[in-house]
């Protein structure tokens, strides 16, 4: 059977997706750790789509949890024809206060995760000449981002490795799209890496979508067949617009801004 396999997929932009894909009656295989969360998840859009839904439970923040989930698939005899790389988390505050092992497990999950994801499922998409890999990244991988500096380096990581991808995918007709969106009314604030006094700095009065606006936008991206998309047009504008400014810059300002913010 030829499945959609998205991670990330119990809350926010993931389980949205999820709800999206299945009313475009994609079968699907959903990766997150919360196993009730998969499973009542699985049981709603089964009955409200009458697609086929699967669901793996793996932390991809922990080694070996891509091949897991790669095993997993194959034991359920699933051909992935689509995969999306959506699970993510961040981190804000200070690098040289902040938790080495979460700024550690975050870089699993955001990067080594993804990549290991991509290479074990892409080799059968080259093979038949078909299917496809969305990776989401972020707006903050457009520039360097002061006390987010990890998270946002892990961004700009995905970036670069998705436009190369798309590239090499070409001739042998596999679709690879990178897809950033900004911020977003999810929980991913609310974790214990960025629910602090720095990460409300990066919050405060900035413009947002809800996970549903943006699960639609990144649909007809890739069902326009675009290789790069950056969702909102205010994150559009502002991702033209910096591009004329030195990173450098960037950063001063923004660490300036937010440290005036901190009272620092």
């Amino acid at each position: 059977m030829q499945v959609t396999l998205l991670t990330g997929a119990s809350s926010g932009i993931g389980k949205a997706l999820a709800h999206q894909l299945a009313a475009k009656k994609h079968n699907l295989v959903l990766v997150a750790r919360n196993e009730q969360a998969l499973k009542q998840l699985c049981e709603e859009i089964t009955a409200k789509n009458g697609i086929t839904a699967h669901y793996i439970v793996a932390d991809l923040s922990k080694p070996d949890a891509a091949n897991f989930v790669y095993v997993e698939s194959k034991k359920k005899n699933l051909f992935v024809n689509l995969l999306i790389n959506n699970a993510g988390i961040g981190s804000s505050g200070e690098f040289v206060h902040n938790n080495l092992q979460s700024e550690l497990d975050m870089l699993e999950l955001n990067n080594v995760s993804l990549v290991a994801l991509c290479r074990l499922f892409l080799p059968n998409m080259v093979a038949n000449k078909s299917g496809g890999i969305i990776n989401v990244g972020s707006l903050a991988s457009f520039f360097p981002s002061p006390y987010m500096a990890a998270y946002a380096a892990s961004k700009a990581f995905v970036r670069s490795f998705t436009e190369a991808l798309t590239e090499e995918c070409k001739p042998y007709h596999v679709q690879v799209m990178l897809f950033s969106p900004g911020f977003t009314t999810t929980n991913f604030m609310n974790t214990p890496a960025n629910n602090n006094s720095w990460g409300k700095t990066l919050t405060e009065n900035a413009y947002t979508q809800t996970a549903e606006q943006v699960a639609i936008e990144m649909i007809q991206a890739w069902e326009k067949k675009k290789s790069f998309h950056v969702s909102g047009r205010i994150n559009a504008l502002t991702v033209k617009l910096i591009s004329l400014i030195p990173n450098a810059t960037i950063a001063r300002t923004f660490a300036n801004t937010k440290r005036k913010k901190m009272n620092l």
